[in-house]
């Protein structure tokens, strides 16, 4: 029997206000019944409907039109079944599908050119689901283990999944249920008026005891303007901040504490790395999910060390779900800390978001966490003593990878062989450098103690990195991508590297080496930033992190080369993003092949917060000029 697989997603649209979101077709049909696919309701990683069908007259109609926005689809439908023979569509259907936190609606509006009345039988059949998100993400079909059973209501119906109890309204429509309440059908006769419109409405309303993370109370979108040196970049910005919108979210605990989800469908909830880049790089517009962020990374920082959970004192966490994650031989827990880079990007944010004007009540209410992030920073972070921050997967069933490029098999030698052992990501101690000044910045000026030893602590490693880190000769010479337990540079030439600039830790020549590569044509795809050089064996253009272009990933290199003062080194790779801008409509999916074409990676999330995120770096960088 073939083993299931991941779901594609590239040819899938949603509606999504965390923490609800629904996938489907483009023509907004929800298939019910199929392995290996995201389609359906979800909310809170469990999907609660597999199945949408609409059938008019007993058949579908002719799709011929969808438009997507961040919470809102519509889908148009022509239903030449429906009255009159003329070739024009005379009848047609508008189906607005909207979600908002907790609930989905549909609103079916039809609309006729005929001179005469005409009648229809509407029928929409839901099938009922209560799959985990792990699970949907393996591929395996629908699961109705944890249903409730079906129970009427006035003008619905009602039924739980697990910890989720979903209340289903429809108003004027006969309800049926299957004898083993898997399906309800919802029937109705619509009178559509001569040269006039109708409509009917259903809703779904999910109430959820069992939840860490939640909607986030409003949304704040920054100021969608733009300078006019390229058209291209207001409607991409715009998008960008409503998809922003899309994804805030709090915990249960703390609403008034604001973060970006990582993504949809996956990563619907709160990720160290992913929602500390997202809210530093919005910093320009807002300020609010830095605040936010910081503060509830800060609550649930390490305390004693746990190998199973990854747990060190002053660690920053990497992930939070409602219960664990399996994927294939990983098993993680619902608060998990296998990162190696959220700790010194937690520092950073602190810091960036005081200069960017956080309150000072709010740095002082954080003072203590930042001193215990500062401890693992230099007492934790290198755990086989070798003066780096480094990584290895202790409990043996977590990632195996910790940085950004967390996937098996993203750290290669250039030959394409897999590094093995602790690993020592080259970023990682750019991050860390930047974070020990960054650190004693706000010691000093806070009147805390321990700010020279952390500028001593960021030179050494500096030095060390200078020695360890760089292959090849002269104007040849780079920063290999880690090195392996061996003590080995792994020289595979890499994105990575582009995160160093503006970190400190390279000096002036060495930035400009490493500018002129990240610009190059081996890095550089004309539609983005390659995660691995096409000159290297283990470059595949559709693989994760081998070659792929991740959004947010070139992002962080712009923003770097700008603050290093090398902003025209960036000019290609934000050309790229403009260009992949139109190609995905508006919103850059979590990553796409490295070829230079805009080929989807069909797995991609979307929308994803730092992708989104992108949009305010290329701004910001034209309007330095």
């Amino acid at each position: 029997m073939p083993q299931p697989l991941q779901p594609f997603l590239h040819d899938l649209v949603v509606a999504l206000a965390a923490p609800t979101q629904a996938w489907s077709r483009a023509d907004g049909e929800i298939v019910p019944h199929v392995a290996s696919s995201v389609q359906g309701v979800i909310h809170a990683d469990v999907r609660v409907l597999s199945g949408v069908a609409l059938r008019v007259d007993g058949e579908p109609g002719e799709h011929i039109a969808t438009e997507v926005a961040p919470s809102e689809v519509t889908f148009t439908t022509v239903l030449r079944q429906v009255g009159g023979t003329l070739p024009d569509p005379q009848v047609r259907l508008d189906r607005v599908r909207r979600a908002a936190p907790g609930r989905l609606s549909e609103e079916l509006t039809f609309s006729s050119v005929l001179t005469e009345p005409a009648s229809a039988m509407v029928v929409l059949r839901l099938t009922l689901d209560g799959l985990p998100i792990s699970r949907i993400k393996m591929g395996h079909e629908s699961d109705r283990s944890q249903l409730g059973p079906l129970a009427r209501t006035d003008g619905g119906a009602s039924w739980t999944a697990g910890e989720l109890s979903v209340a289903l309204v429809a108003p004027g429509a006969e309800i049926v249920a299957s004898e083993d309440g898997s399906e309800v059908t919802l029937s109705w006769t619509v009178e559509i008026p001569a040269l006039g419109a109708t409509s009917l409405t259903w809703s779904l309303d999910i109430a959820d005891t069992g939840s860490v993370v939640v909607a986030a109370p409003g949304t704040t979108a920054g100021p969608a303007t733009a300078p006019t040196t390229d058209r291209r970049l207001a409607p991409w910005l715009a998008r960008s901040l409503a998809d922003l919108d899309s994804l805030r979210m709090s915990t249960v605990e703390h609403p008034e504490d604001v973060f970006f989800a990582a993504g949809a469908p996956w990563y619907l909830t709160l990720f160290g790395r992913d929602s500390l880049w997202a809210a530093r790089l919005v910093l320009p517009f807002d300020l609010e999910p830095a605040r936010g962020t910081l503060r509830t990374l800060a609550r649930l920082q390490g305390a004693a060390v746990t190998p199973d959970t990854a747990e060190q004192p002053g660690k920053i966490m990497h992930e939070l779900r409602r219960s664990g994650f399996e994927l294939g031989g990983m098993t993680l827990p619902p608060l998990y800390y296998g990162t190696i880079d959220a700790t010194p990007l937690w520092i950073c944010l602190l810091h960036d978001a005081w200069r960017a004007g956080l309150e000072e009540a709010t740095v002082v209410e954080l003072l203590p966490n930042l001193e215990r992030a500062l401890t693992w920073l230099t007492d934790f972070g290198d755990g086989d003593g070798d003066g780096f921050l480094d990584y290895i997967d202790e409990g043996g069933h977590g990632l195996a990878n910790q940085g950004w490029k967390d996937s098996a098999d993203s750290v290669r030698f250039a030959d394409g062989t897999w590094a093995e052992g602790t690993i020592a990501l080259c970023e990682v101690q750019g991050y860390a450098y930047e974070a020990a000044v960054s650190g004693a910045a706000l010691l000093e000026a806070f009147g805390r103690p321990g700010a020279e030893r952390l500028r001593g602590w960021a030179d050494d490693l500096a030095v060390r990195f200078r020695a360890a880190f760089w292959c090849g000769e002269g104007a040849d010479r780079f920063p290999a991508l880690a090195l392996d337990g061996a003590k080995q540079r792994v020289d595979s030439l890499s994105s990575n590297i582009g995160h160093l600039v503006g970190t400190g830790i390279l000096d002036p020549e060495e930035e400009r080496l490493v500018a002129a590569l990240v610009s190059g044509p081996a890095l550089d795809s004309g539609l983005g930033l390659r995660t691995m050089a096409a000159t290297d064996r283990g470059y595949s253009p559709l693989s994760y992190h081998c070659g792929s272009v991740w959004p947010h990933d070139t992002a962080i290199v712009v923003h770097g080369l700008d603050r290093a003062g090398l902003g025209e080194h960036a000019a290609g790779l934000v050309e790229g993003l403009l260009r992949a801008s139109v190609a995905f409509d508006g919103r850059l999916p979590e990553l796409w092949s490295g070829e230079g074409r805009p080929v989807p990676y069909p797995a991609s999330c979307r929308p994803q917060a730092w992708s989104a995120a992108a949009a305010v770096v290329v701004d910001q960088h034209l309007r330095q000029g």
